[in-house]
């Protein structure tokens, strides 16, 4: 359960007023890998908090479970999820670019440590950027520190890493905005494999949002599928990050 709870607080979504869909376009011409990453981040937008409302489907070889997820952020500094089921609240967690934190309820356990659990789960490696990133529809990694080969497959923009040769990391876009469509980490040699996928985005003001997106981990030890579903989004507010461990609680530590 512990591993279930966490893995959903760490990846549930952005979510939106509304599911009025934003036009995409296909890729027809092939374009040097620059413009393309140009052109992506020219979907940037700016914040300094965020408020969500998310719902999210978690399935592996041996559980499922619906639940629902509030989600503070503040830009570049703290994510606060609070995690329910059926309106009760399970699990809380606090990541900082220097940890993650996290209890729940059932087990009256909890865990404090960095990213090195989670990325083990997840088959790639993850900071705190990388969830903020993956929270926004943005590629997890900064596209500029790296070379890539630019092609066209299934009428979309692929970008290819040609410098990491650990890790094979394949990026899609669509033409219009050059939103990601589709993010890929593979490492043959550990027999790991992490796709996130955004079928639907939303023009939100003058900010571009997901709509949903969902995430396909496969390793050794099994396969791990996530939906999500987003609800409800609010930019800019002031509001606290309230996080206690209550007493009587076990520390827990996960090899």
């Amino acid at each position: 359960m512990k591993k279930l709870l966490s893995l959903v607080v760490i990846i549930v979504m952005v979510s939106c007023k509304s599911k009025a869909v934003l036009a995409e376009s296909v890729a027809t011409n092939v374009i040097e890998s620059d413009k393309i990453i140009k052109s992506h981040y020219n979907n940037k937008f700016d914040f300094s908090t965020l408020y969500i409302r998310a719902s999210a489907r978690y399935e592996d070889e041996k559980n499922t479970q619906n639940v629902s997820a509030d989600i503070r952020i503040k830009k570049d500094e703290k994510i606060l999820v609070n995690i329910r089921f059926l309106g009760i609240t399970m699990a809380k967690a606090l990541i900082t670019p220097t940890s993650v934190k996290y209890y729940e309820i059932l087990g009256k356990k909890y865990f404090e440590g960095d990213y090195a659990t989670l990325s083990q789960w997840l088959g790639t490696d993850l900071d705190f950027n990388k969830v903020q990133n993956l929270l926004i529809g943005q590629a997890l990694d900064n596209l500029n520190d790296s070379k890539y080969a630019a092609t066209i497959i299934d009428k979309l923009y692929k970008l290819d890493d040609v410098k990491d040769a650990n890790t094979k990391k394949t990026y899609f876009f669509e033409a219009e905005n050059f939103l990601l469509k589709k993010q890929e980490f593979s490492q043959p040699l550990q027999e790991r494999m992490l796709q996130i996928s955004y079928p639907e985005y939303q023009k939100l003001s003058d900010k571009i949002v997901p709509l949903n997106f969902s995430i396909e981990a496969n390793q050794k030890k099994g396969k791990t599928n996530i939906d999500i579903d987003y609800k409800n989004i609010t930019f800019n507010e002031e509001f606290s990050f309230p996080y206690s461990v209550p007493d009587g609680y076990e520390r827990i530590y996960i090899n």
